[in-house]
């Protein structure tokens, strides 16, 4: 997977304009991983699409009257059958983490970048959407050189008890072994030996 010009080569492009520039162009440092679905619990269609690009119909769905007026994005999702569509440029800020904290830092989305799956907490991820990560993941590391394999987390964790996502469904040591078996070895991150 090639990064040219902060985006992916092979990803469908679909840009928001839910983003902004980072306080500090130079610091990419934190990968988040979240886990979508709209609406909750149910996958398919356009509706991610339409929620990072402004254009969430109210009224098709009960759930969207609550999110419509959300002026949200990630720099990329990965939908359950492995498409990756891409928002945000990477070097680019896109609004993923809200109020967020990682190792005493406030506001993530100014040095993360914010990987969308669709999915749900309890309902497991797919087998193409792992093999994507990975080659997301590998691409973003050997791209970005303040990131690295222990500077990977969920949303849940620069956000506990407002946020839950990727879930308990997310194989993390799953992720670790595909990222080291593409040269990339975590020195310690979540505590998982691989």
């Amino acid at each position: 997977m090639k990064i040219i010009d902060n985006w992916l080569a092979n990803a469908r492009r679909l840009e928001s304009c839910n983003c902004d520039d980072r306080p500090d162009s130079g610091d990419i440092s934190l990968v988040v991983i979240h886990g979508i679905s709209l609406p909750p619990g149910e996958f398919g269609g356009n509706w991610i699409d339409c929620l990072f690009t402004n254009t969430l119909e109210p009224t098709a769905h009960p759930y969207f009257e609550r999110i419509h007026g959300f002026r949200v994005s990630a720099h990329a999702l990965i939908r359950r059958d492995g498409e990756i569509v891409q928002y945000v440029p990477f070097h680019r800020r896109a609004w993923h983490a809200g109020i967020s904290n990682y190792e005493g830092r406030e506001r993530c989305n100014d040095f993360s970048i914010g990987i969308e799956l669709e999915g749900a907490d309890d309902i497991p991820y797919t087998d193409r959407q792992y093999e994507h990560l990975a080659d997301l993941l590998s691409a973003l590391l050997a791209n970005y050189p303040g990131l690295s394999p222990d500077r990977i987390v969920g949303h849940s964790d620069i956000a506990p008890g407002r946020k839950t996502d990727p879930g308990p469904s997310f194989d993390w040591e799953r992720v670790y072994r595909l990222l080291s078996a593409r040269g990339f070895q975590p020195t310690g991150g979540r505590g998982i030996l691989v």
